[in-house]
C-alpha cells in the first residue's frame, strides 16, 4: 500500500484507540514510514505509560490482510474488488430502491466500537436520521448503555471513572482494571499505596483482587443483593447521608422499607457471600464515609436484573455521601459543541423505531434501538421488516447472542454493508465491504468527561484509496441527495471547526495542546446549588418515570435466570466476556505476536468441577447450551480463581464463537440487554 505522512521524519502526538482509554502517544516516522510508538510524557491519563495494544497500532495499520479496496460479493459468495465510485454508486442506488419499494424505516445503521466513538456515532446517526429511518443500533446494546441507564435513573448523569486516588474505600464490581482499563491502575495503586481499603466483588478472581483487602465471589447476577444489604446495614446502623435523603432525594421510605428483608444471613443465601463478610463491607463503608467510590463493569450489566443492580450500588453510594465528591458521583460539565445527532432538530415519524415497544427506556433516554430485536425485524417477525444495514466496525456475528440466528438474520438481508479493516465473521456475510481508516489516519475529538479536557487527534498518515468514515457518509448523503444539506463539511477537519465553534475553543489552539485542553475547571457538589438533571430535579431513588411504565420504581432485587430456573441438563453456569490482555473483544487476534501469547480458546473450569466430570488439563470438551455446542480445550484453574459450579469463556473469539451458547431472548427489562453472564451449560467429553 501507498502510504503517506504528513512529515519525512520527527515525531506526531496523538491519542491511542487501540482500547476506550485513548492513552496519549507520539506516534515516531522515518523516512515516511511509521516506525514507533511511544508514550506522551504530559498527559494525564496515561502519564507516561502504555501498554503493548499501543505499540500493535502499528501492526494494525500495516496488516498485510487490512482491507485496501471496496469489495463486492458475487454470486458464488466470493469478492472482488470495485473502485469506491463504483461501490457507493451501487449501495446509494440499493438503499434508494429499499426506500422507495418498502420505506426509509426498513433501512438501519449500525456503529460499532472499532472505529471510535463520539464523531464516528454522530455521523452514522445523523446520517440514517437525515435518510428518515429511525433505527440507529450499536455495540452498546450490550456494553455501556446498561450502567449508563443505571446511573442516569437515579441521578440524570454517569461519569464512569472518578478519583479513585482520593477515596478512603473502593469497592470494584465485575470489573478488571489491569486488564479493561491499563491506565487506571496506576490511580488504584496509587490509592491503595496512600492507605486506602479496596473490596472487590466477583465470581473470578481477577488480578486487582489479588491486592483486595476484602475478595467476594458471588453467585453471577446476585450484586443487586449485596447492595440492598449493604444500603440496609447502613440505614438500620443510622450511618447514612441524612441531609441529602431529607433535601435532595425522592423515594427514600420505600427504599428503607424493601431494604428490610435484606439482612447478611438473607444476602448470603442469595448471592454466596458470607454474611459476617457482608457486615464487615458495611463497617468499612461506614469508617470511610463519605471517601467512598463504587465501581461497577460490564460485569453487572449482562444479566436480566442489570439495571436494577447498577441502581442499587448507585443508591449506596449516594447514602454513603459520595454524591459530588471527587472520588464517587461528580457531574462532569460538556464543553458544548455542535451536535451532529439529528435527534433534536429532525426526530423520527411514521413506524416505531425498532424495539422501542419492548424496550422504551432504550430508546428514550439513549435514543437507540435494540440490536437482539433487530433480528427478528430482520428474519420478518417484526411490525416491519429491516432489510438494509450498515454496519461501521461492528462484529455481531461474534458479538451479539445466539449467533445461529445473528448469522441467519443478516443472511436475509436485501443489502448489507461492513466498513471495517478486515474480513471478520460479519464481513463475509455483506454485500459489500468499505475499507476502514484507522485512528491514525483521522484528526477528530476526544473527550475525557473525568477531567472535563478535549484533545484533538492528529492524522498521521494516509493510504492511497482509502477514505476516512465522514468523507463514506458524506458521498453516500450527497448520491441520496441529502449531502449539501446535512453533510456539507468537505472534510474531517471541517467538521472539526463545526463541532468547536460553539464553544469558543479552536483547531489551532487544540493543536498548540498536545496534551489537552482543560475547557472548564470541574465544580464538585453542584447538587447543593443547583437541581440535579433528572426529571425532579433530585435524586430518584425511585423512579416516577420507570412505574409511569409499569416498570420497577425502586430497584427490585430478582434472583438471576440460573438461580430461578434450576435444569439437571445444565448443572454449571457459563460466564462470558471477562478479557484477555492483549485482545480487546474481536479485535486484535489476527497480530502474530499476540496470537503466540493467546493461541487458542479455553473454557476456565474450576478443579473440583473438572474432577467430578473425570476432565483433565488441556483436554477437549463440548460446553453445551440450550441453543448450541462449542468445542475448546479445558483450562483448570487454581480453587480460588472460580466460583465451584462456574465456568468462563472469554467472548471475542472468531474461531471459537461463545454467542453460539447464549440466549438473545432474555433480556433486561429496562435497557434490553442479553444475558450473558449466567448462562446454565453442560460439559462433556469430546471424541478424539
Amino acid at each position: 500500500m501507498k502510504v503517506r505522512t504528513p512529515i519525512t521524519d520527527g515525531v506526531v502526538p496523538t491519542l491511542c484507540r487501540m482500547c476506550d482509554t485513548r492513552c496519549a502517544i507520539n506516534v515516531h516516522i522515518k523516512n515516511s514510514v511509521i516506525a514507533g510508538i511511544t508514550p506522551f510524557e504530559n498527559h494525564p491519563v496515561n502519564e507516561g505509560r502504555i501498554c503493548p495494544r499501543s505499540e500493535a497500532a502499528i501492526d494494525l495499520f500495516y496488516h498485510p490482510d487490512r482491507i485496501l479496496k471496496p469489495l463486492k460479493r458475487r454470486e458464488d459468495g466470493s469478492f472482488i474488488e470495485i473502485s469506491h465510485t463504483r461501490a457507493l454508486d451501487e449501495i446509494s442506488a440499493r438503499l434508494k430502491h429499499l426506500k422507495k419499494e418498502h420505506g426509509a424505516h426498513t433501512v438501519g445503521v449500525w456503529k460499532g466500537e472499532g472505529l471510535g466513538f463520539y464523531q464516528q456515532e454522530g455521523y452514522a446517526r445523523r446520517f440514517i436520521r437525515a435518510f428518515g429511518s429511525p433505527n440507529y443500533f450499536s455495540n452498546d446494546s450490550a456494553c455501556y448503555n446498561g450502567r449508563y441507564l443505571g446511573n442516569h435513573l437515579v441521578c440524570g448523569f454517569w461519569n464512569a471513572f472518578p478519583e479513585f486516588n482520593q477515596a478512603g474505600l473502593i469497592l470494584l464490581f465485575g470489573t478488571n482494571p489491569p486488564i479493561c482499563h491499563p491506565p487506571f491502575t496506576r490511580e488504584l495503586a496509587d490509592a491503595r499505596e496512600n492507605g486506602t481499603r479496596l473490596v472487590v466483588i466477583d465470581p473470578r478472581l481477577n488480578p486487582m483482587a489479588c491486592y483486595a483487602d476484602i475478595f467476594a465471589q458471588p453467585y453471577p447476577g446476585t450484586d443487586g443483593a449485596l447492595g440492598w444489604g449493604l444500603i440496609n446495614y447502613l440505614i438500620q446502623t443510622g450511618n447514612y447521608d441524612r441531609d441529602l435523603v431529607q433535601r435532595h432525594v425522592i423515594g427514600f421510605e420505600k427504599i428503607a422499607a424493601y431494604a428490610r428483608k435484606f439482612t447478611p444471613q438473607y444476602v448470603q443465601a442469595q448471592s454466596g457471600i458470607y454474611a459476617h463478610v457482608v457486615e464487615t463491607i458495611g463497617r468499612l463503608i461506614v469508617k470511610n464515609q463519605p471517601d467512598i467510590s463504587i465501581f461497577s463493569g460490564a460485569g453487572l450489566e449482562h444479566h436480566e436484573n442489570g439495571v436494577n443492580s447498577i441502581r442499587t450500588l448507585v443508591i449506596l453510594s449516594c447514602l454513603s455521601g459520595a454524591l459530588g465528591r471527587p472520588c464517587g458521583l461528580y457531574r462532569p460539565e460538556p464543553l458544548g459543541t455542535g451536535e451532529l445527532s439529528l435527534d433534536r432538530t429532525l426526530p423520527p415519524t411514521g413506524k416505531n423505531p425498532i424495539g422501542r415497544d419492548k424496550f422504551p427506556v432504550l430508546y428514550d433516554i439513549r435514543k437507540e434501538c435494540h440490536t437482539m430485536t433487530a433480528m427478528d425485524y430482520m428474519l420478518g417477525k417484526g411490525e416491519y421488516p429491516l432489510k438494509g444495514l450498515i454496519i461501521a466496525a461492528a462484529n455481531p456475528a461474534v458479538t451479539n447472542p445466539n449467533t445461529a440466528k445473528v448469522e441467519k438474520a443478516l443472511k436475509s438481508l436485501d443489502l448489507l454493508v461492513v466498513n471495517d479493516f478486515f474480513m471478520t465473521k460479519t464481513a463475509q456475510l455483506a454485500h459489500y465491504i468499505l475499507p476502514a481508516t484507522t485512528f491514525l489516519e483521522r484528526e477528530e475529538l476526544h473527550f475525557y468527561p473525568k477531567l472535563q479536557r478535549v484533545n484533538l487527534t492528529r492524522c498521521v498518515a494516509t493510504v492511497d484509496g482509502v477514505i476516512d468514515e465522514y468523507r463514506v457518509w458524506r458521498e453516500l448523503a450527497l448520491r441520496l441527495g441529502f449531502g449539501d444539506q446535512y453533510f456539507p463539511w468537505k472534510n474531517e477537519s471541517a467538521v472539526n471547526h463545526w463541532l468547536l465553534a460553539p464553544t469558543g475553543l479552536t483547531v489551532d489552539l487544540l493543536h498548540n495542546h498536545p496534551q489537552g485542553y482543560v475547557y472548564k475547571p470541574i465544580r464538585y457538589q453542584k447538587h447543593l446549588s443547583e437541581n440535579l438533571p433528572t426529571p425532579s430535579g433530585k435524586l430518584e431513588f425511585a423512579s416516577p418515570y420507570l412505574k409511569q411504565l409499569g416498570l420497577d420504581e425502586i430497584p427490585v432485587y430478582r434472583p438471576p435466570y440460573h438461580r430461578r430456573h434450576t435444569d439437571n441438563r445444565f448443572p454449571l453456569v457459563l460466564t462470558t466476556g471477562a478479557r484477555k490482555s492483549l485482545f480487546y473483544h474481536s479485535r486484535n487476534q489476527n497480530i502474530p505476536r499476540f496470537r503466540n501469547v493467546h493461541p487458542d480458546a479455553e473454557v476456565e473450569m474450576h478443579p473440583d468441577d473438572a474432577a467430578h466430570l473425570q476432565i483433565e488439563n488441556g483436554e477437549k470438551v463440548h460446553v453445551i447450551s440450550k441453543n448450541g455446542r462449542l468445542t475448546l480445550r479445558v483450562s483448570i484453574k487454581h480453587h480460588s480463581e472460580l466460583r465451584r459450579g462456574i465456568v468462563e469463556i472469554y467472548h471475542g473469539w472468531e474461531d471459537w464463537r461463545v454467542n453460539f451458547l447464549t440466549f438473545d431472548e432474555i433480556n433486561d427489562p429496562i435497557s434490553g440487554f442479553p444475558l450473558l453472564k449466567g448462562v446454565p451449560v453442560r460439559i462433556e467429553k469430546a471424541a478424539f
